[in-house]
């Protein structure tokens, strides 16, 4: 067991809109967030994360404290937010060492009576690293598309809770694995092309069709539709066709509407038949804008990159690769533009207040037992702060 640190990126276009409201290691690749893969790797618990000023401070559950960093005593392994790291821990040395990737250091081992600081440290030996190195919001979708498959056949050794007798199963029914979810009997679950993991207090409706590989996060409701691919945290409500697409935590989707190749944040709520284009027409490369800055995914299916506490209007559409800032509140026009600044009100230009952003988060919160403590409103004022005078 080692302790862990983590490094995030400085936060730019391309990890919009996630770097104005949260550390980069709090992001999922996969089924699990960035920061309990390297602790998988450390075989220990986070002990801090080096972020931006603006985050200094971040509150949430189980998340580490945020701040500078700058030197950090071994034992230790320090690890880069922007690598999400997978199979075994390597053979570590007595002596310092960094781990590689494709040719890119993505952390490094400090033994006892060394330190990290800030530099290259590429005299450091090498060790060879497994993992997906993510350059941009963007790759959380290619995350998901990287690791899912495996994630979910991790919980079939484990086993799970029968099904009720009236659901139908296409594939091999230990493929699906329940584990204190409640199912109503008509559910079908399509795991031929992966499996289906439904954790603690999930609640699936039915006409519901689960298409793996999927997993479903504790206490989220799953009350109809087709959903294939995905990965939801904690907390949500979801319903409709959903492809290819992240839910962080705590977020609502209850009505029609197509989610495709999207990464969707914290406290989000898509109103009524709100949905991404995932597909160019030309089957092209889909590029992001984000003011003067465009930005090559590679990627040729991608829907939106939604903030944190997002929301929209009914009928709202998105065209592809659509970002959308962390607090906006979208109306007023059925398909917004590709850009939409954080707190935005509306799509005409103008800046949700403050005080009303904070109002509506002490109404939403709660909704999901989270308390909107003095140290979270102080958070949130920091966010709205960093996001609107940068």
């Amino acid at each position: 067991m080692s302790d862990l640190y983590l490094i995030d990126p400085e936060p730019s276009p391309r990890w919009a809109p996630f770097c104005d409201s949260r550390p980069i290691s709090e992001l999922r690749a996969g089924a699990w967030l960035i920061r309990e893969r390297w602790e998988a790797i450390a075989g220990g618990e986070t002990r801090g994360i080096r972020g931006h000023p603006s985050l200094h401070g971040f509150v949430e559950d189980a998340v580490p404290p945020v701040g500078l960093l700058d030197s950090i005593p071994g034992p230790a392994i320090v690890g880069r937010s922007d690598f999400a790291p997978t199979g075994i821990t390597p053979t570590l040395p007595n002596t310092p060492a960094r781990f590689v990737n494709d040719g890119a250091t993505v952390g490094w081992w400090v033994p006892a009576e060394s330190t990290w600081e800030e530099g290259n440290h590429d005299e450091w030996e090498p060790i060879e690293f497994e993992g997906l190195l993510l350059h941009g919001g963007y790759d959380v979708v290619t995350a998901l598309e990287h690791f899912l498959v495996a994630d979910v056949a991790d919980f079939i050794n484990e086993g799970g809770d029968p099904l009720p007798d009236e659901c139908v199963v296409i594939g091999d029914p230990v493929d699906v694995i329940l584990a204190g979810a409640a199912v109503e009997p008509g559910v079908i679950f399509d795991v031929r092309q992966g499996a289906v993991v439904l954790e603690q207090h999930v609640y699936v409706q039915a006409g519901t069709r689960l298409v793996g590989p999927v997993y479903v996060g504790p206490g989220t409701e799953v009350l109809g539709g087709v959903i294939r691919s995905s990965v939801f945290g904690p907390r949500c409500k979801v319903r409709g066709e959903i492809a290819g697409s992240v839910f962080l935590g705590y977020s609502n989707k209850v009505h029609d509407g197509f989610i495709g190749h999207s990464a969707i944040g914290r406290w989000v709520n898509l109103g009524a038949d709100t949905v991404t284009s995932d597909l160019k027409n030309n089957y092209g490369d889909i590029r992001l804008q984000l003011g003067d800055a465009t930005i090559e995914t590679h990627r040729q299916k991608l829907g939106s990159l939604i903030g944190d506490h997002v929301k929209t209007a009914i009928g709202t559409l998105f065209n592809t690769g659509t970002i959308v800032g962390t607090g906006a509140n979208v109306f007023g026009v059925t398909r917004p533009p590709k850009y939409i600044p954080p707190f935005a009100w509306g799509t005409e230009g103008d800046t949700m207040s403050e005080e009303g952003f904070l109002t509506v988060a002490s109404r939403v919160m709660p909704r999901r037992g989270v308390e909107l403590t003095d140290d979270v409103r102080r958070m949130l004022e920091k966010i709205y702060h960093g996001a609107t005078q940068s």
